[in-house]
């Protein structure tokens, strides 16, 4: 029983993690129909993002004076705010000239962002991994009945809800929120009521965009080391996420991510660990024979 409760904590933590990045997939899929594959590459740069702004606040004195949650606050702050850059300039130069394209172009476009991001991050950063900064705080761990949690473990949970929950009441309480809705369902007819289309698909990016920085900076933090090449499996994986849940579908992404999580956990501890990384595509391969809209998508047009 304390394995189960072990491997349930470890899943939730790794699911929260691919929930907040499956977001920015289903959030663009749901207003342009466009599987966005760099990403995963967003979340990269938003690892980095934290890492190298947390790496200047330790050159200066006043960092002697943040405490661990405020250096935490700044790196997440810091990795969303790049993130979201770039998901605002990918957004503008290289989808929005071809929004009246064909899918296949803005498949490769995606494809061919996703490659630069990554040689360019390489270039920039070196190919080597890096070291990200430790908290102290973070390095906490728990023993309770048996079983271990540490403290970046409940950081990255509480993180992770509190993010998912202010997008929820965003989308659900906001009229911003709401244009976002709207423009997922009916395009055509939001124009003609005077929405911006391009703000709201541009808005859609840098929220999408963010939620993945949070997501690589929270990583970051996790497992203590990145490189410019962990956004293309993560990326994967929480694009299965989003397909389990019902791409589109913002409840669906939430919870494809945490069960993806959960099963990789699962299959990894009473199955086979050298297997875990093909688990997240046995699921997304049973998925679309088995139901190909998702958990709680459904089938468009």
């Amino acid at each position: 029983m304390r394995i189960l409760i072990q491997q349930i904590i470890n899943g939730l933590t790794t699911g929260s993690v691919y929930a907040l990045i499956a977001l920015g997939y289903t959030m663009v899929y749901g207003i342009i129909e466009l599987i966005n594959f760099a990403h995963g590459d967003i979340y990269m740069v938003g690892a980095y993002g934290g890492l190298i702004a947390l790496t200047l606040l330790g050159t200066m004195s006043t960092a002697l004076h943040l405490s661990g949650m405020g250096a935490l606050l700044v790196g997440l702050m810091a990795g969303m705010l790049l993130a979201a850059a770039y998901g605002f300039t990918v957004e503008k130069l290289a989808y929005r000239p071809l929004r009246k394209a064909s899918r296949l172009s803005l498949l490769i476009t995606a494809l061919g962002v996703s490659l630069f991001l990554e040689n360019f991050v390489m270039i920039g950063q070196g190919a080597s991994d890096k070291t990200y900064v430790s908290i102290g705080m973070l390095n906490r761990n728990f023993i309770v009945g048996g079983v271990s949690i540490t403290m970046s473990q409940i950081v990255i949970f509480i993180a992770a809800f509190a993010i998912m929950l202010g997008l929820d009441l965003f989308i659900n309480k906001t009229m911003t929120g709401r244009a976002m809705k709207a423009a997922s369902q009916d395009p055509v007819t939001v124009q003609l009521v005077g929405i911006n289309t391009d703000r709201i698909i541009s808005l859609t990016f840098v929220i999408g965009s963010a939620l993945a920085g949070a997501a690589g900076v929270l990583v970051g933090f996790y497992y203590g080391v990145i490189n410019f090449s962990i956004g293309y499996l993560a990326g994967m994986k929480a694009f299965t996420a989003a397909v389990l849940g019902g791409i589109g579908d913002i409840g669906g992404a939430m919870v494809g991510g945490l069960v993806l999580g959960l099963l990789e956990s699962l299959g990894a501890a009473y199955l086979s660990s050298e297997y875990k990384d093909a688990f997240a595509f046995i699921v997304l391969i049973l998925l679309l024979l088995i139901r190909p809209s998702g958990l709680f998508g459904s089938s468009r047009s």
